[in-house]
């Protein structure tokens, strides 16, 4: 997701996209383990780029996460 797609939305919906993220990662990192296929890294890493991004907007708004 941009940035410029991130700062449009409100403090609440970034909160629940963070929580979003959060467990599709972690869903994501156990299906890696679980198979041993390494085909989704890709997307993990992006899942992990989002997430900073959104907490560095919180932050930025002075929203605890």
């Amino acid at each position: 997701m941009k940035i410029n797609d991130l700062r449009a939305l409100s403090n609440e919906a970034l909160a629940a996209r963070l929580a979003e993220l959060r467990l599709d990662s972690s869903i994501e990192k156990r299906k890696i383990v679980a198979t041993g296929v390494s085909s989704k890294k890709i997307k993990i890493r992006e899942m992990r780029r989002t997430i900073a991004q959104i907490l560095t907007l919180l932050n930025e708004r002075g929203v605890k996460s």
